[in-house]
C-alpha cells in the first residue's frame, strides 16, 4: 500500500508514540491506515475455496498482530514486516483447515469400521442406532465415536455423505446416526455424553446437535448460524476438546 513521503514520516512517527505509549487511539489509527495492505495481500489467495470475506478476516488480524508486535527502533518499514506477518497468519489458516486430511490413522480406521458398523446395527436393531449403542458395539468412548464422525466427514474420501455399505439406497453414515430430534433436550435424554454437552454454551452445544444428529456439513451449519465456516470448524474442535478433557476428569 503506497504513501508519499509525508504520510510515511507520519506514520513513522505514530508507531514510535504508540510502542511507548500503547495508547488504544493510536494503535486504530494504525490499523485503518494499513487496512488496505491486509485487503491487498486476502486477495492474493482467493479463489482457494475460502470466501474473500474469510481471508479478509484473516489479514486483519495478522495486521492487528503486525501493528502490536512492530518495533519502529529496528528500522525496518511497517509494510515489509506486516506483510510477513499477514501472509504468515493467511498460510497457517488453509494450513489449519487441512487438519482433518491427516486425522490420525486409528480415527480414520475408526471411521471406517464405524461405516460398517452402523449399517449392521441398523438391520439387527431395527432402527438407527444411538451413539451409546455404536460406543458399545465398536467398545470405544462415545467422545471417541464423536470425534472419528468428525474426521471422517472432513476426511475426503471416506465422508459422512458418503453411501454406507449395505444400504440399497443412498443411505449415509451421517444419515443413519439416530433420527433428528427437535432440540438438545432430546438429544441429551439419548446421550450419555448430555452432562458434559451442557457445560458447553449454547452455541456450541447447538453446533454439535446439528452437526453430529441432523448430519448437517459444517457449511450449512455457517449458513444457518449466520457465521463462517471456519469459526464453526474452531468451536466444533474447541467442543469436542472440552469434552475430552471433562471426561478424562471424570
Amino acid at each position: 500500500m503506497a504513501f508519499d513521503q509525508e504520510r510515511r514520516q507520519e506514520l513513522r512517527e505514530l508507531f514510535v508514540s504508540f510502542a511507548e505509549t500503547r495508547d488504544e487511539r493510536m494503535r486504530a489509527e494504525l490499523i485503518e491506515a494499513h487496512i488496505g495492505l491486509a485487503e491487498y495481500l486476502a486477495r492474493r489467495f482467493n479463489n482457494r475455496g475460502e470466501p474473500l470475506d474469510d481471508l479478509v478476516q484473516v489479514a486483519s488480524t495478522g495486521l492487528i498482530k503486525a501493528v502490536d508486535r512492530f518495533e519502529p527502533e529496528r528500522g525496518l518499514e511497517f509494510s515489509t514486516y506486516a506483510t510477513h506477518t499477514i501472509v504468515g497468519e493467511l498460510k497457517r489458516h488453509f494450513r489449519d483447515k487441512g487438519w482433518a486430511v491427516r486425522v490420525p490413522r486409528r480415527m480414520q480406521e475408526l471411521h471406517l469400521r464405524l461405516t460398517t458398523l452402523v449399517s449392521s446395527l441398523n438391520q439387527d436393531l431395527g432402527r438407527s442406532p444411538t451413539i451409546p449403542e455404536i460406543a458399545q458395539a465398536a467398545g470405544v468412548s462415545e467422545e471417541e465415536v464423536l470425534e472419528a464422525m468428525e474426521a471422517g466427514q472432513a476426511y475426503r474420501f471416506t465422508s459422512l455423505d458418503a453411501p454406507v455399505p449395505g444400504e440399497d439406497a443412498g443411505g449415509s453414515l451421517a444419515a443413519s446416526l439416530g433420527e433428528e430430534d427437535d432440540s438438545m433436550t432430546g438429544v441429551e435424554h439419548r446421550v450419555a455424553l448430555s452432562p458434559l454437552i451442557a457445560k458447553l454454551p449454547p452455541r456450541q452445544q447447538k453446533i454439535l446437535h446439528l452437526r453430529f444428529f441432523e448430519g448437517l456439513t459444517q457449511s450449512e451449519i455457517a449458513s444457518r448460524l449466520g457465521i463462517s465456516q471456519m469459526h464453526v470448524s474452531r468451536l466444533l474442535a474447541r467442543s469436542l476438546a472440552q469434552l475430552r478433557e471433562d471426561a478424562t476428569e471424570e
